[in-house]
C-alpha cells in the first residue's frame, strides 16, 4: 500500500486508504469471476513475484436510468470524494462511447486508476433507444442519505473517522453491480444486435469489465500465456506514442438468467476479463508529475472493448417461474 495512505489524524481513514480499500475488494471481486486470472495470479505467487494493480474499467450508459444517476456519474460521485479527478477524455466513436480515465491526486502511480466509458444511446436506432430504457429504468441507487452524507464529509475533510469508513466502505462496493431488475431476453438479443458493449451493460451493470496487472514486458506476458493455453488476444495494443502497450485474456463466459414469456431462461454471455499494460516513461515529465506515461489510447481501449464481444449460446428454459 503506498505510503501516502498513512492518516494524519489517529482514529481516522485517508480517503488515500479507502481509495486502495475499494480498488483491492473490486480486484479481488473480478478474480473471483475470472478463472484465467485466477490461474496466472497462482503462476505469480509460486514465483514469490507481485501484481500492480493498474486500472479497472467501468461501463456505464448516459441515460435515464431509474433511481440511479445517468451515465458515468453513477460511479464519479464515489471517485470524486475518494480523492480521485479526471485525467483525460478518449472518444471511442467505433463504440458510440466516451471513456475517461480517472487519476487519484495522492498517489497516481500507486493507487489504480479507473477508466469509466459512458455509452450514447441517442446514436443508435429509436428501437435500441427504447430498449434501453425498459432494461435500465428499475435500476436502483445503492447509495442511502446517510451514504452520501459519509461522502460529502470525505469530500470536505479528505478523511473520515474508522467507524464511517467502515459504514461507508460496503457501500462503495455495492455501486459496482448491476442495478437494475432481470429484463427479457429478446430486449438483450435487440441490444447485442447494435451494441455489444451495451449488451454487457445489460448482463454485468458496473461491475469492473476488466482489471489490469501493470507489468514491465507485455510482450513477454502474452507469449507465456500462449504457451500455457491460456486464451489471449493475438495481438497486442500499441498506442500512438508507443508508450503503453496492452492484450487481455478472453472474457469469461457466465450464464445468466433472462426473462421469456412468464418463465425464467438461462443464457451464457461474455463476462469480465484479465488485461495486462506495459507504461514506458515519459521523454520529459513535469517537476513533481508521475514518471510513467500514465494516458490511454482511444484506438487501445476500442480494440481491448472487443474482449466482450464474444458468442451467446441458446437460452435454456429454466425450472423456475416467475411469478
Amino acid at each position: 500500500m503506498p505510503t501516502v495512505t498513512d492518516s494524519p489524524v489517529a482514529g481516522h481513514v485517508s480517503r488515500a486508504e479507502i481509495a486502495q480499500a475499494l480498488t483491492m475488494i473490486l480486484f479481488h471481486d473480478l478474480v473471483e469471476r475470472v478463472p484465467t486470472a485466477q490461474a496466472y495470479l497462482e503462476d505469480v505467487a509460486r514465483r514469490g513475484q507481485r501484481v500492480v494493480f493498474d486500472h479497472g474499467a467501468v461501463r456505464t450508459v448516459l441515460w435515464p436510468s431509474g433511481h440511479l444517476p445517468p451515465g458515468e456519474r453513477a460511479i464519479t460521485r464515489v471517485l470524486g470524494p475518494l480523492g480521485y479527478a479526471t485525467r483525460e477524455v478518449y472518444p471511442l466513436p467505433l463504440l458510440n462511447m466516451t471513456g475517461r480515465s480517472w487519476c487519484h491526486a495522492d498517489a497516481p502511480e500507486s493507487i489504480a486508476q479507473f477508466f469509466v466509458s459512458e455509452l450514447h444511446p441517442e446514436r443508435f436506432s429509436r428501437r435500441f433507444e427504447d430498449t434501453v430504457t425498459r432494461v435500465i429504468a428499475t435500476s436502483r441507487d445503492p447509495l442511502s442519505l446517510a451514504d452520501l452524507d459519509d461522502l460529502a464529509v470525505l469530500a470536505a475533510h479528505r478523511s473520515l473517522s474508522l467507524e464511517r469508513a467502515r459504514r461507508l466502505l460496503p457501500a462503495l462496493v455495492k455501486c459496482f453491480d448491476r442495478q437494475h431488475d432481470l429484463f427479457a431476453l429478446s430486449d438483450y438479443d435487440a441490444l447485442r444486435a447494435e451494441s455489444p458493449e451495451m449488451a454487457w451493460i445489460a448482463t454485468e451493470g458496473n461491475a469492473f469489465n476488466h482489471a489490469t496487472d501493470r507489468v514491465a514486458n507485455v510482450e513477454a506476458v502474452a507469449e507465456e500465456q500462449k504457451r500455457l493455453g491460456r486464451p489471449i488476444k493475438d495481438t497486442v495494443e500499441i498506442s500512438r506514442s508507443g508508450r503503453v502497450r496492452q492484450t487481455a485474456f478472453e472474457a469469461v463466459q457466465v450464464e445468466r438468467l433472462f426473462l421469456d414469456s412468464g418463465r425464467q431462461v438461462r443464457r451464457v454471455v461474455p463476462g469480465s476479463f484479465y488485461e495486462f499494460i506495459s507504461r514506458d516513461p515519459l521523454p520529459s515529465p513535469s517537476e513533481g508529475a508521475p514518471a510513467l506515461d500514465l494516458a490511454f489510447d482511444a484506438g487501445n481501449a476500442t480494440g481491448i472493448f472487443a474482449m466482450t464481444a464474444g458468442h451467446t449460446s441458446a437460452p435454456k428454459v429454466a425450472d423456475v417461474f416467475t411469478t
